[in-house]
């Protein structure tokens, strides 16, 4: 196994709850409680999860582009999570992102050249001539044209908009890119291209992926490792991570059925247990007439009045003693969960 490059320690990010006139914080969001994994040299860690679960949350806290409320953030053995503006602005170069929507995170008033571009101008690693010609450089490295450098980002496709995103990404030769949920926004089509872009950049230039998803069949294509909630649809703590098997294929726990039953199929219809062997009677008996899996209730929102309320609220196979008992080997993740002494006034408003 090569040396770690990222590692993430109890990595926790709460944001106060305020009501009232003069503000008074009344509860805290847990949005990342407790994450702990790592991330070594030239492989893809895949991070799991349903939508609000805190994977988002997790990739800005790691790049510090949110403060963390506790934890430890090393890259390349150096501890980063406390480090001023000035001390951490050399590690910017070695860590990146890939944002979900490309035409939100592009500014509209640049050219495709000047936003590929401006980390190196930024760095004071071109100008000029040189700066224009490695920008080239990047756009052939993505699949566009150089002559596209002049367009603005609403003259591009969602593909090549994130084409964009990527080569930004690329320009200061980072070590780690963070890819939040990159493929998400664009069809189908056009997620292999980008999908398969990035295993090839990836062969080229050694470094590292953080590929954050809540597709299932995505993670599995790309990654070397995953980590994710034991039960990620119930929303509740554990984490864990383990190698990808040939073909993805591993003992899921019963969230992670509930998102592997969301990933479109091509026969929908008929029972998945026959199609592929991996699911029960049953799920086939709790799926709905669109193929998704029908669940106990909604769930008890941001708003908890137990531990592992979302659990019984949410996931299909929850037990009773899911109500106090957390499996023993996983490490804790995101909760979203609100927890004050005055959470029963809240719950009951």
């Amino acid at each position: 196994m090569t040396e770690a490059l990222l590692e993430v320690t109890d990595l926790k990010k709460h944001y106060a709850v305020r009501a009232g006139v003069l503000r008074r914080q009344v509860g805290t969001v847990h949005a990342v409680d407790g994450v702990s994994f790592s991330v070594h040299t030239g492989e893809t860690l895949g991070l799991v999860g349903e939508s609000g679960c805190g994977k988002s949350t997790v990739a800005r806290s790691v790049l510090r582009l949110v403060e963390p409320t506790s934890g430890q953030i090393r890259l390349d053995g150096e501890d980063i999570t406390r480090l001023s503006k000035a001390a951490l602005r050399p590690h910017r170069r070695s860590m990146q992102i890939v944002f979900q929507d490309p035409f939100a995170s592009l500014n509209p008033r640049m050219t495709a050249g000047d936003i590929v571009g401006e980390p190196l101008a930024v760095h004071g690693l071109a100008s000029g001539k040189e700066l224009e010609a490695r920008t080239a450089k990047l756009f052939e490295q993505v699949g566009l044209r150089p002559d596209q450098m002049r367009n603005f980002p609403h003259q591009f496709s969602g593909g090549q908009r994130q084409r964009i995103c990527i080569a930004r990404a690329l320009a200061l030769g980072p070590r780690l890119i963070v890819c939040d949920e990159p493929v998400s926004a664009l069809d189908v089509s056009i997620q292999a291209q980008v999908i398969n872009l990035l295993i090839d950049l990836q062969k080229q230039h050694g470094f590292s992926y953080l590929f954050i998803a809540h597709d299932l069949a995505v993670v599995a294509h790309i990654s070397h490792r995953v980590a994710g909630p034991a039960r990620v649809s119930a929303g509740c703590k554990p984490v864990r991570q383990e190698a990808r098997a040939a073909g993805g294929r591993r003992r899921a726990e019963p969230g992670q059925s509930a998102i592997r039953l969301r990933v479109p199929h091509p026969l929908p219809f008929c029972d998945r247990a026959v199609q592929d062997g991996a699911a029960g009677a049953g799920e086939r008996g709790r799926r709905t007439s669109g193929g998704v899996p029908a669940q106990r209730g909604d769930g008890a929102g941001p708003v908890a009045t137990g531990p592992n309320a979302r659990i019984t609220g949410q996931a299909a196979s929850a037990a009773a003693r899911c109500l106090s008992v957390w499996p023993e080997t996983m490490w804790p993740v995101a909760s979203n969960m609100i927890t004050s002494p005055s959470s029963k006034s809240l719950a009951s408003a």
